[in-house]
C-alpha cells in the first residue's frame, strides 16, 4: 500500500505549520499572536488559512472546547522530506548526494553537524554492503 501523499503546504502555511511543531496545538488566537510577534496579519486571515489547512488534511481541529484547538496532522520530518525530495528532483536530477554536497558549500558545519553527517555516511555504506 502506498504511503498518502502530504499535501504541499503553502509559505503561509508552513509559518503556521512551524508554530505548530514548536508550541504543539494551538488555538487560532494563539497562532495569530505567534505570526503576529513577527508580521500584521489579521485574525479573520489566520482562521480562513487553518480553514484550509483541516480540508487539506495538514492541521487536525478538535471542536471538543469552545476555542478550537489545531495541531499539525504532518509530522516536520516528512514535510521536510517532500520539499526535499522536490528539490533534488528539479535541480540535482535526484541526487541526494550533490544536494548534501551543494549545501555543504553553502554554509559551514559544526563539527557536531559534520559528525552526525559522518554517522549517516557509515550507515548508508552498512546499508549497501548489508
Amino acid at each position: 500500500m502506498k504511503k498518502q501523499e502530504i499535501p504541499r503546504p503553502t509559505e503561509g502555511e508552513l509559518e503556521l505549520l512551524g508554530i505548530l511543531w514548536d508550541r504543539g496545538p494551538s488555538t487560532v488566537r494563539e497562532l495569530f499572536e505567534a505570526v503576529n510577534e513577527k508580521r500584521d496579519v489579521v485574525y479573520t486571515g489566520v482562521l480562513k488559512l487553518m480553514q484550509i489547512m483541516t480540508a487539506k488534511g495538514l492541521v487536525v481541529r478538535d471542536e471538543s472546547e469552545r476555542a478550537h484547538v489545531y495541531r499539525a496532522a504532518v509530522s516536520q520530518e516528512d514535510t521536510e522530506l517532500r520539499f526535499l525530495r522536490e528539490l533534488s528532483d528539479r535541480f540535482f536530477a535526484g541526487s541526494a548526494a550533490q544536494l548534501a554536497m551543494r549545501a555543504l558549500e553553502m554554509e559551514s558545519a559544526s563539527d557536531a553537524e559534520l559528525d552526525e553527517i559522518r554517522k549517516l555516511i557509515a550507515k548508508k555504506r552498512m546499508a549497501q554492503a548489508g
